[in-house]
């Protein structure tokens, strides 16, 4: 076995991948005594040895549990989990179990109570455990170390041990369909199919969270804010994201989404980032889903569980409505024009604020939440760079788009005016021209016509003045009015306000609300259907509501006429 089968198996195999070997010593009917204690210095010397059978074909002694042995070599291998020489597990393993161990701990007090216990016992094996077994679990802990059971629960140490006991035990079993119910492999390492399981996107569509995948990132956000103070300070964030290989999240993203006064990211922040994540790239999410343990947690088959494909955009056009929450905006605008500024003004930051951040942290992107007409809806501006001649198809797909000039820069309207009439002049996507830099003195630009008879000509809505430089945060009215404009791209809106407080709002939102419709209708129906017989003719009281009726409607068209006069 030594001198010549072990080194001639080692020769044929790669260094890399483990062999596993079981020793079997045969015709054990013809001695009286075991050999074990010859073969045990062997099995010592080479780790690749799983274990050794003493069997007899005569007598068919132990032939089945050779077999069963065998199987249990290729199926839970001792190799990746236990180190015989130093009698321990591998790190490999511990980092494994110890990821399992967090998913587990819903509460993230470091410690496994029994409904937490319970619920990884039905995960992994799909029964309970009696309360007796559970106790009789946290006593072989409290008998072998003293920190492994704490205010009666497991804690890390003693749900390593635990498992450290399972293998010295010969039970490998138990510690493999752990692992592999969290999604390990032979290599210990989290399978393709488990990150990144199969989801088709149609074209033309868009991947969102649906409201369980909100829930269960709520519950995330909670268990590690330690504090209470509904943001995740960097030792949070650190703490959250121990259940990943790598840190998913650089430190642009805190110029990406909300944060507080301190730079760290607030809840809506936090959720903000996951639904831009989604948006851009499903695969990743999809991944970083499954670090956190969703579909485990959430009992689901997979992590595509969680999001939402949203329906083709043409039909939302056709149908003049949509499902959709993530609205993309892109940014378009030469250099220096102030498109940085309009992103993080979104971020409520004013320009004191951003004159902080690092060039080397700043972001294409900001997203956060807006409100329209009372729905939660999240705004996506993209800052596109400022290369007219190779506009990607990437750079041009949106809900809306947004052409910013500076209006203190003569020569910046001009690309705001070339890329308009090349790219969106037929398109169906509404364009918005922002007049940056507001608080400056206008410069008369160098383009043929001025952006006001620019946007005439095109029926466009006028410049929105924008400035960042306040004192305060700035203004979010112009981001509504964007947000609004990517929900409702068939409607043409007469003002660019969606505030539901000035005179053109209260009368649009009158006009089409429910009951006037209804009123209309019933009033239309009864004249139409009303026969007016010659003694109604005659009927000073027929006429005297004939014409109080009128009068009613005439004063009222005229006075929301005049009102909207005014607010124009």
């Amino acid at each position: 076995v030594t001198s010549h089968w072990i080194p001639l198996i080692n020769d044929r195999t790669d260094k890399d991948s483990r062999l596993p070997l079981i020793l079997v010593g045969n015709k054990s009917d013809l001695v009286e005594h075991s050999s074990m204690e010859t073969i045990l210095p062997i099995m010592n010397q080479y780790s690749e040895i799983e274990t050794c059978v003493e069997c007899s074909a005569k007598n068919l002694k132990n032939i089945s549990e050779l077999f069963y042995y065998a199987q249990k070599a290729v199926l839970h291998p001792t190799g990746p989990l236990y180190s015989p020489e130093e009698k321990e597990m591998k790190p490999s393993c511990i980092k494994a179990l110890t990821r399992i161990f967090k998913i587990s701990d819903l509460d993230n007090d470091g410690i496994l109570n029994d409904n937490e216990l319970n619920f990884f016992q039905r995960t992994c094996f799909n029964i309970p455990l009696a309360p007796q077994a559970l106790e009789d679990v946290k006593n072989v802990v409290r008998k072998n170390m003293s920190d492994g059971v704490k205010d009666n629960g497991l804690t890390l140490k003693g749900f390593l041990f635990l498992h450290t006991l399972f293998i010295q035990r010969g039970r490998h079993e138990t510690t493999w369909t752990v692992l592999r119910r969290f999604g390990y492999d032979d290599d210990l390492e989290l399978t393709q199919e488990y990150l990144f399981p199969l989801l088709k996107i149609p074209p033309d569509c868009t991947t969102e969270l649906n409201h369980n995948a909100y829930l269960f990132l709520q519950s995330v956000f909670d268990k590690n804010d330690n504090d209470r103070d509904c943001a995740l300070s960097p030792d949070e964030l650190k703490d959250l994201f121990k259940v990943f290989p790598y840190m998913p999240w650089g430190p642009d993203v805190n110029n990406t989404v909300c944060t507080n006064e301190q730079g760290w990211i607030t809840y809506q922040g936090y959720l903000s980032q996951w639904t831009l994540t989604t948006y851009l790239d499903v695969q990743r999410c999809l991944e970083y889903l499954g670090y956190l343990g969703y579909s485990i947690i959430q009992e689901q088959e997979s992590q595509a569980a969680a999001i939402t494909i949203t329906r083709n955009k043409r039909i939302d056009l056709q149908k003049k409505q949509t499902q959709r929450s993530v609205f993309r905006c892109n940014v378009l605008g030469v250099r220096g024009s102030g498109k940085s500024g309009f992103l993080q003004a979104f971020l409520g930051r004013n320009l004191a604020r951003q004159k902080r951040i690092r060039e080397d942290r700043k972001s294409y992107y900001a997203i956060s939440t807006t409100y329209v007409y009372g729905q939660e809806k999240y705004l996506l501006l993209h800052k596109v760079l400022p290369d007219f001649e190779f506009l990607s198809e990437a750079d041009l797909a949106c809900d809306v788009v947004c052409l910013v000039y500076d209006i203190s820069n003569p020569g910046s309207f001009e690309y705001c005016a070339k890329v308009y009439k090349k790219h969106f002049l037929d398109s169906k996507t509404p364009c918005v021209i922002i007049a940056a830099k507001s608080d400056l003195h206008e410069a008369r630009q160098y383009y043929s016509l001025s952006p006001l008879d620019f946007c005439r000509k095109h029926k466009l809505h006028p410049p929105q003045l924008f400035t960042c430089n306040t004192d305060e945060a700035p203004s979010k009215d112009i981001y509504t009015k964007l947000t609004t404009m990517a929900m409702y791209p068939h409607a043409k809106l007469r003002c660019m306000c969606s505030c539901n407080r000035c005179t053109y709002c209260i009368c649009h939102n009158l006009l089409n609300s429910e009951l006037v419709r209804s009123v209309k209708a019933k009033l239309y129906s009864a004249v139409l259907n009303r026969h007016v017989t010659q003694a109604d003719l005659k009927n000073s009281t027929f006429w005297l509501r004939a014409s109080v009726g009128a009068t009613v409607f005439a004063v009222l068209g005229f006075a929301m006429y005049k009102a909207l006069l005014k607010q124009r």
